[in-house]
């Protein structure tokens, strides 16, 4: 561990020790003290304490239990956040010293020298297309207010680092981190009700307000000076490299709490704090542009004021201050409006008065013109300077916001939309869709997209699919087309999935519409993808209807789930490989929307590593991709932090555009197939096909418990009774089991796979893809952290304490698949243990296990107490050590 880093873990640890000391009593810091002990010597191979340490936890009571657990779980938490704040530190160190990782100018330096023009480089620079899209899956365990407590350690810790601080100064900052760990303490941290989606879209928001609305233009700064340092032109003030979407308030996919009135509501919300946001740099412009000297376009603009930047911005802050008055009566008329639906009205009557009438913001471009009106009036009487300042970045935030701040997604099962066709047709008696073969729903669906009458019968069926469809469709035709992004079919199987609802968006006047965009995510349906596509392109009606580009959706959570990691990442790369294909035969351009998340079986890792890694052509300039959970706060949780992920992001997606890697051989590609089918065939033989599985995974990891945890909005499962693997989402799943130290879902098959090829003579073939090909390199990297992070002796004592006799042999298999698998991956990357290459990383997980170990076992004490009694000590420190675990290991979701 880096010294700065260790003395800031060192420095949170010491004052967190005190406050357990002044608030519990020196009992609490003498039994963490020895608990550390006990656990450090476990570690170092100590059984005699290993042993100790299990008595020791298995004996406390819930009064002594909690506030242990609690102490666990914070020093991990700030452990994380000196972490976040160490990265920032040596990021701002790289770029003093000229040593930036992966920079812009490196990249365009390179392509120059490879023969582009600057020309060329501009134009590939300027047509960058990344979207991120935040979604509230539930991952994230901490509270917002302590996300913002640690934010604000985070400051103090920064503050720290001035090297001319004097000593009073210093000690002031010690002190504010003290209160802010002590508020930390007497804060509760578990939700004590259920996440609405109202509060996830919320959440959302805070993060635009306080971390990406200043990261955004600062990023954007840069990446403008390293372009014109190569190309010697700038980049355009409407060029938006990146851009934000959002699934909070409109992702209904098995969230029967997103209805269409929470989809109306989270678009109001966002667009009253866009308002907000650009009233408050609009009045700080204000006062800044006082000059009398304007170009005779905005003299004639404002009737020869005497302060024309002044004048005009008047009616920039009327129009924002209609737009929040607008939203904030919309909400307020919604039937059943929650107390707290609305915003925080803390500039409804500012407007000036002579303007109060004046009329909403509809879209970007009517806010855009009076600002670039301004700069074109700055730069035409030589005060150039001036407009490169505040109002630069301000344009640049609304080419990258707009009028909304994001963008909010809608997804649906396809089902639904089926179910939703099938009423109507049935009201008209023209038989059940549902009924229908693929060829005859597409006639059907075509037929009615061409016609100009409606469908839709008077009266409609009283069919509550149909109706929330409907309603949704509606919800989205009420809203400017800048607050909506793209319509997500999960579960997308057909051509007609995608054209049923451009039929629902038409009935519902929506318009324009938003694009369709097909998710493809189990096995069977990513190897269908490309012939989908296909299909889709095919149809004359659609070729026009989509204008030139598709987007396609590929999902990495229930392909792992239903095949495990190894099959679901090479039919991931497969299914990109035949899209791409398909469209370039159609003459149109792809999109990949990619549905990572947090953890390896959800497609987590590196950022640059995973874009690099990606078929030839599937990056081309644009990139969609989802950023869930904690990975939120991991990557966009300090502003600093923000500039660093985005410049990843801007940087992965040039370098797969200028530089595209080869793909496989037709060798590599055959050795890669033959490893899929067989970790494929190995991962459900367990999953599948033993009738022992679903009962030891209840009996062995905390899934039925984590629903008391509050963490997130939609239910864990997809409806039914009991748990099943095709109704259980993706993310408990993996949740589950990382909180158990087994990490099953990211390696389960693959150690099989791997042993089988070696039996078969592959091992130098298996090794040479390691060495040669990225996206074999990038897998086994990411199993390979995984791995590192996995303690089978952990997952033994759960079983031990909690699983009945006979399903114990099933555990025992899989430590020994999972030990197998580490011995097959260390014999790929020919090391000798795992993290050879990386030391940093196992010195941080060796300094971290003393401190999980104790929470995993305090857990698998507290499971067994909980499932035997509601006494609410219990349960509260038990989903207290879930917390502790999900921050101990990081990629959680």
């Amino acid at each position: 561990m880096d010294a700065a880093l260790e003395t800031d873990v060192r420095l949170l640890a010491v004052l967190l020790e005190d406050i357990l000391r002044e608030q519990e009593g020196p009992w609490l810091a003498k039994l963490l003290s020895q608990v550390i002990a006990c656990a450090t010597r476990a570690r170092s191979g100590s059984t005699e304490d290993a042993e100790v340490l299990r008595k020791l936890l298995g004996a406390l009571d819930p009064g002594q239990a909690l506030p242990l657990a609690r102490a666990f779980s914070h020093y991990l938490a700030l452990a994380n956040m000196a972490e976040q704040h160490h990265r920032t530190r040596m990021a701002r160190g790289r770029k003093r010293a000229g040593q930036r990782q992966s920079s812009l100018v490196d990249l365009l330096k390179v392509a120059m020298e490879s023969g582009m023009s600057a020309e060329a480089l501009h134009e590939a620079v300027t047509a960058l297309r990344v979207e991120l899209v935040m979604t509230a899956h539930p991952t994230q365990t901490m509270r917002r207010t302590l996300v913002q407590k640690h934010r604000r350690i985070a400051s103090a810790l920064a503050r720290r680092d001035h090297p001319d601080l004097l000593p009073e100064e210093r000690e002031a900052t010690s002190e504010a981190l003290k209160r802010e760990i002590l508020a930390l303490w007497q804060t509760d941290e578990l939700r004590r009700k259920r996440l609405t989606p109202l509060d996830e879209a919320r959440a959302g928001l805070v993060l635009f307000d306080q971390i990406l609305w200043d990261a955004v233009p600062q990023y954007v700064r840069e990446l403008d000076r390293g372009l014109r340092e190569v190309t010697g032109t700038g980049l355009p003030l409407s060029a938006a490299p990146v851009r934000f979407g959002s699934w909070m308030g409109g992702d209904r996919d098995g969230n029967p709490n997103v209805t269409a009135p929470v989809t109306e509501r989270v678009c109001l919300l966002s667009r009253w704090e866009a308002a907000e946001l650009y009233y408050q740099e609009i009045e700080y412009l204000h006062d800044e542009l006082s000059m009398t000297r304007a170009s005779p376009e905005l003299l004639q603009q404002v009737d020869n004021s005497s302060e024309p930047y002044r004048a005009l911005l008047k009616q920039v802050l009327g129009r924002l201050g209609a737009t929040q008055r607008y939203c904030e009566q919309r909400l307020s008329a919604m039937p059943d409006t929650p107390a707290d639906a609305g915003p925080e009205m803390r500039r409804s009557e500012r407007a000036p008065r002579s303007i109060q009438h004046a009329k909403p913001y509809e879209s970007s471009r009517e806010l855009w013109e009076p600002l670039a009106l301004c700069d074109r009036s700055l730069r035409e009487v030589g005060a150039g300077a001036i407009a490169d300042g505040r109002l630069t970045d301000l344009l640049r935030r609304v080419a990258a916001f707009g009028i909304a701040i994001t963008r909010l997604d809608i997804r649906q099962e396809s089902g639904a939309h089926a179910r939703a066709v099938d009423a109507i047709t049935r009201a008209l008696d023209l038989g059940s869709y549902s009924e229908w073969d693929e060829p005859k729903r597409i006639e059907f669906l075509v037929q009615e997209l061409r016609s100009k009458r409606p469908l839709l019968p008077r009266e409609l069926p009283d069919d509550p699919v149909l109706v929330e469809a409907l309603a949704t469709m509606r919800a989205c035709a009420s809203q400017p087309p800048e607050s909506l992004g793209a319509y997500v079919i999960s579960m997308a199987h057909s051509a007609s999935d995608v054209l049923a609802v451009h039929l629902l968006q038409r009935e519902c006047g929506v318009s324009p519409p938003l694009r369709v965009v097909p998710l493809f995510e189990t096995l069977d349906d990513l190897e269908r993808a490309g012939q989908v596509i296909g299909s889709l392109l095919e149809v004359p009606w659609y070729r026009e209807a989509c204008g030139g580009e598709q987007e396609v959706m590929i999902g990495y959570s229930d392909s792992t789930k239903d095949a495990g990691r190894v099959a679901a990442a090479w039919a991931l790369f497969r299914a990109q490989e035949d899209v791409v294909a398909q469209c370039k035969h159609a003459g149109v351009k792809p999109t990949l929307f990619h549905g990572r998340g947090g953890t390896i079986g959800r497609g987590g890792g590196p950022i640059y590593l995973a874009i690099l890694s990606q078929p030839p052509g599937s990056v081309d300039g644009r990139l969609r991709v989802t950023i869930q959970g904690e990975t939120i706060e991991t990557l966009f949780g300090l502003t600093d932090l923000a500039v660093e992920s985005l410049e990843l992001y801007l940087n992965a997606t040039l370098d797969a555009t200028l530089h595209p890697p080869a793909g496989p051989t037709p060798a590599q590609r055959a050795l890669m197939q033959r490893m899929a089918r067989l970790a494929a065939a190995a991962y459900r033989r367990v999953v599948r096909s033993d009738s022992n599985f679903i009962p030891y995974f209840q009996a062995a990891t905390p899934i039925n418990e984590l629903g008391r945890l509050n963490i997130g909005s939609r239910p864990a499962k997809r409806g039914g009774a009991g748990v099943a693997l095709e109704s259980l989402r993706a993310i408990p799943w993996i949740f589950a089991w990382t909180q158990t130290r087994l990490h099953l879902p990211a390696w389960l098959g693959t150690g099989e796979a791997l042993t089988t090829l070696y039996e078969e003579g592959e091992e130098a073939s298996v090794r040479e893809l390691a060495t040669k090909w990225p996206f074999f390199r990038s897998l086994l990297d990411l199993l390979e952290m995984v791995l590192s992070k996995a303690d089978p002796d952990i997952a033994a004592y759960y079983d031990r304490v909690l699983v009945p006799d006979e399903l114990r042999a099933l555990g025992q298999e899989l430590r020994a698949s999972c030990r197998r698998t580490i011995a097959a991956i260390v014999r790929a990357k020919q090391a000798d243990q795992l993290l050879d290459s990386d030391p940093e990383l196992r010195r941080t997980l060796d300094l971290r296990n003393p401190y999980v170990d104790p929470l995993n076992v305090l857990q698998a004490e507290l499971l067994q107490r909980a499932r035997q009694s509601d006494d609410q000590r219990i349960w509260d420190a038990l989903l207290v050590t879930v917390n502790g675990i999900a921050a101990g290991m990081r990629n959680t979701g």
